[in-house]
């Protein structure tokens, strides 16, 4: 149903105007809140009960899909994070984690304070269910009833919501984490409220590391210390999860020391490419095609995009900056990756700078003589390439922070790849 019936099955059961419903509609929407809770506004403005449209149905975790209208679950509650949203113009402290049972998991939103807590078991009655990062994410609010069930819910799933960095994805909420602060700076950004000072940098744990923002700019999160963080949350950064401290993160001092491993972790590009994004990861391949768009290349001075033909697909006819970079397809027999690699690697991998390969240009009255030169060097020949790997719509890509010539055997790595997929 889009936002067009549902504003005419309101209008209707109100018996008001249906363009100011639609229009008051759009406007909660436009700020994140789930369809439910929204018409459930609508329904208390104009003097409605505020009920739901239907009985719920109940359902196993593993059968709730975006398309239940709202359902009644039994489940135990592995986290509960809290965070501050703006909503409505106001500032509102929403409850949010994961529920399971034996069935399956799920996350959730709870627009009140229900007083449950990780380890919980209870019934939520008449809980609106929405799409969130192409899950089912349940919603919980003014309509919604939670039950303590004297039964615990068997699952499968640990409570509490510790996990390691590498574990962790966009969309998780009230994790902890136990990391070392890696890199670590101060800085003004223009924030909802106007400029707001935060906390920025790496943190690292034995299984790998991410970015991090502390929203509270906690001075105490210098480098080379060991800290836990109890309830942030995780959200997709340049294409790779970043931890997030809010206010209601509990920063504690650790009395060991968290080892930290200088190498990035190796992975398979399939299983890398399946994370759905990677902070600082290792892949090793061959390289099968030097793309379209390599070598030297022109770039919008206000945006930064490499211009096509001198024009800049936001800014027009600009004048364009000098600039290098390879777009190499990466392949290891399990998928496939798109390395870019910056102006220094790829001057490394040219063997001269970027005035020699302009040089070059000029003297062969063609650009491509560049890329032609790096295609003779790479293609066909394996490469160990380690950066931040993003995936969407269009693809993998790993901004490629090194790239060398891959030293390992690949007999022996083979055998370890044949012995993985038989297992």
């Amino acid at each position: 149903m889009d936002v067009d019936e549902h504003a005419e099955e309101l209008a209707s059961a109100l018996g008001v105007d249906k363009a100011e419903v639609k229009s008051d509609l759009e406007n909660l929407l436009s700020y994140s809140v789930p369809i439910d809770e929204a018409k459930q506004s609508i329904r208390r403005k104009h003097g409605g009960d505020g009920g739901g449209d239907a009985t719920p149905t109940t359902k196993d975790v593993a059968d709730v899909t975006p398309e239940d209208g709202n359902v009644t679950v039994t489940v135990r509650v592995l986290s509960v994070g809290r965070r501050s949203i703006r909503y409505q113009g106001d500032e509102q402290v929403i409850r949010e984690g994961e529920f399971a049972d034996a069935s399956g998991k799920i996350s959730y939103t709870a627009w009140e304070d229900f007083g449950f807590e990780p380890g919980d078991s209870i019934t939520v009655g008449n809980a609106g269910v929405r799409e969130w990062d192409g899950r089912p994410e349940l919603n919980i609010g003014q309509s919604s009833t939670v039950a303590v069930e004297t039964t615990p819910v068997e699952t499968p799933y640990e409570v509490g919501g510790d996990s390691d960095l590498v574990d962790l994805r966009s969309g998780d909420r009230g994790r902890n984490v136990e990391v070392r602060v890696l890199e670590s700076e101060e800085r003004v950004i223009d924030g909802r409220n106007g400029e707001t000072t935060i906390r920025s940098g790496v943190v690292a744990d034995e299984s790998g590391r991410l970015p991090f923002t502390d929203w509270e700019a906690r001075t105490e999160l210098r480098e080379g210390h060991d800290f836990r963080f109890e309830d942030v949350y995780v959200r997709e950064f340049r294409g790779v999860p970043q931890v997030n401290l809010s206010e209601f993160t509990t920063v504690t001092p650790l009395a060991r020391e968290v080892e930290v491993d200088d190498e990035a972790p190796r992975m398979a590009i399939a299983e890398a490419v399946g994370s759905g994004g990677l902070f600082d990861v290792e892949l090793v391949g061959n390289v099968l095609e030097v793309r379209d768009g390599s070598g030297l290349i022109e770039r919008c001075p206000e945006c930064g995009r490499v211009l096509q033909n001198g024009q800049c697909r936001s800014h027009g006819d600009v004048e364009g900056e000098d600039d290098m970079r390879v777009k190499a397809i990466v392949d290891d027999g399990t998928g496939t990756v798109t390395a870019v690699l910056d102006r220094d690697l790829t001057e490394e991998l040219y063997g001269g700078t970027m005035e020699e390969a302009m040089t070059a240009a000029r003297e062969a009255m063609d650009k491509e003589v560049v890329a032609d030169e790096i295609r003779e060097r790479v293609v066909g020949r394996e490469y160990r390439v380690r950066g931040n790997l993003s995936v969407d719509d269009y693809g993998a890509n790993l901004e490629a922070g090194e790239f060398e010539r891959a030293e390992d055997d690949p007999g022996a790595r083979a055998s370890a790849l044949l012995t993985e997929v038989r297992s």
